[in-house]
């Protein structure tokens, strides 16, 4: 009873002094003890341990270790790749070796489950990438890599490149395997790319699975692939890939980076079945201890006499610095019980020490509040795992593996970065190296869609049209009976085809007549695979349908033909006046001359005499009424001469054609275009049932052809030129005034003279006539005057009249005096 109450005091003064000996000297190290839980069949493995002893031995030479002594205790365990062997070798480590933390699980499954364990010492993963690994389940998990979601970007961003719109996801089925899908078919989504397949395979899949697979993949006539697998599925996988020509020309694949880590440790068979592969990886930024790690890494491998000599790879520079993270947060926290365990009492106080032990919570939270550089570049941990790289590494496997180029979260693509892991090009010139696809082809693959080989081909419903063949023409070869298509819109699809990254092979197929009367509703509601030809975009259509992006100009125009009818009207002069004006005119020259008459009257005897006479006074005279018309001709005539030439010299005249005439390019000289303040409709696309995945990528490949300026060059195949209408020279278009223009303004003044002249010819006729009259009616005076008896009274004397005096004797001898007396006609 009392040896029961002396040893623990015993043990317990060993302690004390163990512990009082290490505070009052700098000389006796501080004892870390290290688990490190690795599949030592593995190269990574193997790898890793050298590496986490290369750390403890640069980490015992530095002079922090001289002054503050800190030693680290590796205790290595080989887990062999099965997670229970990783247990069991962990609650060993805890109960024989009492470590202070396990480093090294390396695959998710074993982290997942040595995270059971992680409420007594920390956990520190150097390559259990997987994102359904997270510290809410397992608190004292540190993930000292990268998680793999990280890399989602760089893949699709790669995927969009290259113009891929669909492929087929191969991944392992394994908490590795499954954790990194949700987030990558997201971002492949967002990069306009459909995943149409994914296969599954086993992590301890046979080669004879795995190679039915790949045959159900050939079925599917897929050829763009994405694999995302653990390195050593990865190395059987692709030899049988090798073998049955799926690294041969047209095909595309990209691996994660848990494969390209790993390349340079792989065999050279499995890199010979790789040429081809194009991949990423986190990119380490250069430094000179970097370079200095590696020398002597060659150095030891020189030393160990081995044949070829592995690359170092990121997992090794992981592994390197969780020692090194591990052993600042215990420096910082200073000696433990479990730590100070002096050689002495160590056997004796094996068991108080587990009891008396801090948990692995404190060293945990120091660990994550750390921050240093590293080999791999600036350790600092964020929600229990490193942050994502600044870049990562674009790969090619072609005959070694090549870099060809970087990714960033914040400048996409480009060749180089600079110290600061910025882009050294601006994005217009941002550009990959040169990419050896599969059997050393330079050309990108072309994606396909991935369907079953049945033979089945695209049926693509085309219209039946009787005019305006220029846009869709469909006629019978007399001699082979084969159906021809041409015209526009069947040269815009066939091209935008072309343009797709992945081959569509096609039948035009011609619609016949429609007995509902709505023919293009019914062409396209018909279970075609496509509709295409002079198809309008609609709202109503777009319900039941998907459009691609219109193949024609979808502004609205209006062809109108040039005005020329005023040469065609004898009587347009009176047009630029109204009927009223007319009238007005008409009656203010009417009492114009009333108000003349009426002022002249009294004075001028002119205005006088019978009715009919003045009142041709009030209308002027005839030769009057002839002089005023013609000046109002002259009048007509020099202003239309100065509205034509004004015409010619600016813009043209329109009309609406409304004759329901076919405007096309026979007629384009006589008819102009203007567009109108809005528009009505979308133009013409081609037709896709709803959901079609070929839509995206055919409005993809429109907008291409519009942009390369190939869609003007099509139209211009179809349209010599499609813009007669819109240059049209003024000058040339405007009609010119001819004689018939004025025939009506020369009929009226030829009238008006002819008629003056008839009047005045018949009224002088009539005056003639007249006068005439008179002479007869009215006769010679004569007067007999008594003989002339000398009387002076009775002498006549000459007149101012005109008198003739004729003298005359009658037979009785008396004289006489004949006088004739001759009156002076008054004449007007």
């Amino acid at each position: 009873m009392v040896s029961m109450f002396i040893l623990p005091a015993m043990l317990h003064a060993f302690s004390s002094f163990g512990w009082s000996m290490a505070q009052n000297s700098h000389h006796r190290p501080h004892h870390i003890h290290v688990g490190a839980i690795l599949d030592m069949e593995s190269p990574v493995g193997e790898m890793a341990q050298q590496c986490m002893t290369m750390a403890i031995s640069d980490l015992n030479a530095s002079p922090s270790h001289i002054n503050h002594p800190l030693k680290l205790i590796l205790h290595p365990r080989n887990s062999m790749g099965q997670p229970l062997k990783a247990l069991s070798s962990a609650v060993e480590l805890l109960e024989n070796e009492q470590v202070d933390a396990l480093i090294g699980p390396q695959t998710s499954e074993e982290a997942e489950l040595l995270g059971e364990l992680g409420d007594r010492v920390p956990i520190i993963s150097f390559s259990a990438s997987s994102p359904l690994l997270s510290r809410e389940k397992n608190p004292n998990f540190i993930r000292m890599t990268t998680n793999d979601n990280s890399q989602v970007g760089a893949i699709a961003a790669l995927v969009q490149k290259f113009g891929w719109r669909e492929l087929v996801i191969i991944h392992e089925d394994s908490s590795y395997g499954n954790g990194i899908i949700p987030d990558l078919l997201l971002a492949l989504h967002e990069g306009n790319a459909r995943v149409a397949h994914r296969t599954v395979l086993p992590p301890q899949a046979r080669d004879i699975y795995v190679e039915a697979q790949l045959y159900k993949l050939m079925a599917l006539s897929a050829n763009i692939f994405i694999v995302h697998m653990s390195a050593s599925l990865a190395s059987r996988f692709f030899i049988k890939v090798n073998e049955l020509g799926m690294m041969s020309t047209g095909y595309g694949w990209i691996v994660t980076d848990g494969i390209v880590n790993e390349l340079p440790v792989m065999d050279r068979s499995v890199l010979d079945s790789m040429q081809g592969v194009i991949g990423i990886r986190p990119s380490i930024p250069p430094s000179e201890r970097l370079h200095n790690f590696s020398m002597k890494w060659r150095n030891n491998f020189f030393t160990n006499q081995h044949h070829q000599i592995p690359e170092v790879n990121v997992y090794c520079l992981w592994a390197y610095d969780s020692v090194w993270a591990l052993a600042k947060a215990a420096y910082h926290l200073g000696p433990t019980t479990s730590m100070q365990k002096n050689d002495s009492a160590n056997e004796l106080a094996h068991l108080a020490a587990i009891h008396s032990r801090r948990t692995g919570s404190d060293l945990v939270h120091t660990i994550l509040r750390g921050k240093f550089t590293g080999l791999s570049g600036e350790i600092q941990l964020k929600n229990g795992q490193l942050q994502q790289p600044l870049a990562f590494e674009i790969v090619n496997v072609i005959g070694r593996v090549k870099r060809i180029g970087f990714w960033t979260q914040w400048n996409g693509m480009t060749q180089g970065l600079n110290r600061s892991n910025v882009a050294t090009q601006s994005p217009s010139l941002r550009k990959m190296g040169s990419i050896g696809w599969p059997k050393s082809s330079s050309a990108v693959p072309k994606g396909q869609r991935v369907m079953p080989k049945t033979g089945k081909r695209m049926r693509i419903g085309v219209p039946i049209k009787k005019g305006y063949k220029e846009l869709v023409g469909v006629e019978l070869d007399p001699e082979t009976y084969a159906t021809i298509v041409t015209g526009l819109c069947i040269d815009v699809f066939k091209a935008a085809i072309d343009l797709l990254p992945y081959e569509v092979k096609f039948d035009f197929i011609p619609f016949p007549n429609s007995t509902t009367g709505s023919y293009y509703e019914d062409l396209i509601y018909h279970q075609y695979d496509a509709a295409v030809g002079d198809i309008t975009i609609a709202a109503n259509r777009s319900s039941y349908v998907d459009f691609t992006m219109p193949s024609t100009e979808t502004e609205v125009v209006m062809i109108v033909p040039i005005e020329t009818s005023r040469g065609t009207n004898m009587w347009i002069f009176l047009q630029p006046l109204t009927v009223d004006l007319w009238l007005v005119i008409g009656a203010s020259f009417v009492f114009t001359g009333c108000v003349v008459w009426t002022i002249e009257h009294g004075d001028n005897n002119e205005f006088k005499g019978p009715l009919a006479q003045q009142i041709g006074m009030v209308m002027c005279n005839l030769s009057k009424v002839v002089v005023i018309v013609w000046l109002f001709v002259v009048l007509i005539l020099t202003s239309s001469y100065t509205a034509n030439l004004s015409s010619m010299l600016t813009v043209h005249q329109l009309q609406s054609s409304t004759k329901g005439e076919s405007i096309g390019f026979t007629y384009s000289a006589q008819y102009t275009m203007f567009e109108t303040s809005y528009n009505s409709t979308n133009g013409f696309g081609f037709v896709f049932p709803k959901g079609s995945p070929l839509v995206p990528d055919i409005s993809a490949s429109i907008a291409k052809l519009r942009e390369d300026g190939k869609l003007h060059l099509i139209s211009q195949n179809w349209f010599q030129n499609p813009y007669l209408f819109t240059n049209q020279d003024s000058a040339t278009k405007v009609a010119r005034l001819d004689l018939y223009s004025f025939c009506g303004r020369f009929l009226i003044t030829g009238i008006t003279s002819t008629g003056a002249v008839t009047v005045s010819y018949r009224f002088r006729k009539k005056e003639s006539t007249t006068a005439q009259q008179h002479e007869v009616a009215d006769p010679p005076v004569e007067e007999t005057f008594s003989p002339f008896n000398g009387d002076k009274s009775t002498r006549l004397e000459p007149s101012e009249d005109h008198r003739l005096a004729h003298p005359h004797t009658d037979s009785g001898g008396n004289t006489t005096l004949t006088i004739t007396l001759f009156a002076e006609k008054l004449r007007p």
